[in-house]
C-alpha cells in the first residue's frame, strides 16, 4: 500500500540527503518558531521542536506520515541555533575555534490519523580547526552559514573548519538517515515506492 511521506522542513540540507537514498517523498514547510530559550537539555530540546513541526504540518495533511527534525549545536553548556546576522556568525565561529562541539538532531514521526509519534535523537561530537580570523571572514563572507546551527555547513565550504568528527556524519548535516530508516522499519512505512521489508 502507498504511503505519503512528507518532509516537515524547508532545509535543502535535509531534502537532499532523502533524495539521495531515494526516498518517495514530497516537503511541507512548518511554520513553528524555534524557541532555543527553553531551559531542557539539548536532546529533549531538539525532540520537543521536531515533535512541533511534525504536528504543525499534520494538520494539513493528516494521513501522511509527517518526519519533522530539529538541528542545534551544544557547547559549554550552552544551545546555539542559526545566527543572527554575519557579526553574529564571526562570533559563533570565534568561539568553536579550536575546540570540540556536540551536533544534535532530534526527530519526529506523526501520523495523525493513527496516533502515531515516534521520536529519536542522535548526537555528533565535532571538533573545529584553529580558525585565523581571516578565513572566518572569507567564510562568513560566502553567507553560507547565515541559515545554519551553529553558523557553518559541513557538507559545504564549512568542511575546511572541521578537524574530524566521531559519529554520524548525516546528523551533522541535519537528519540521522541510519536511524531514521531504522525507525521507518519499526513503524513499517515503506519510504521507496513498492519496497517493503522482510522483517525477521
Amino acid at each position: 500500500m502507498y504511503q505519503k511521506i512528507i518532509l516537515a522542513s524547508g532545509s535543502p540540507r535535509r531534502r537532499e540527503l532523502f533524495t539521495k537514498l531515494g526516498i518517495d517523498f514530497q516537503y511541507s514547510t512548518s511554520t513553528v518558531k524555534e524557541l532555543l530559550t527553553d531551559s531542557l537539555p539539548p536532546e529533549e530540546l531538539v525532540i520537543k521542536i521536531a515533535a512541533m513541526k511534525a504536528y504543525n504540518v499534520s494538520n494539513i495533511y493528516s494521513e501522511a506520515f509527517i518526519v519533522g527534525a530539529d538541528t542545534v549545536i551544544y557547547f559549554e553548556g550552552n544551545v546555539i541555533g542559526k545566527p543572527r546576522d554575519a557579526a553574529d556568525a564571526i562570533k559563533t565561529l570565534k568561539m568553536l575555534s579550536g575546540k570540540k562541539h556536540d551536533v544534535y538532531t532530534g526527530v519526529a514521526i506523526v501520523h495523525k490519523e493513527s496516533k502515531i509519534c515516534e521520536r529519536f535523537y542522535q548526537k555528533t561530537e565535532v571538533f573545529f580547526r584553529k580558525l585565523s580570523d581571516s578565513l572566518i571572514k572569507w567564510y562568513v563572507d560566502t553567507e553560507e552559514p547565515l541559515d545554519k546551527a551553529g553558523s557553518y555547513g559541513i557538507q559545504g565550504k564549512g568542511s575546511l573548519l572541521v578537524e574530524k568528527i566521531i559519529g554520524d556524519y548525516d546528523n551533522v548535516v541535519g537528519m540521522p538517515m541510519g536511524m531514521l530508516m531504522d525507525a521507518f522499519i519499526k513503524l513499517n512505512i515503506a519510504p521507496f515506492g513498492g519496497f517493503s521489508y522482510d522483517v525477521q
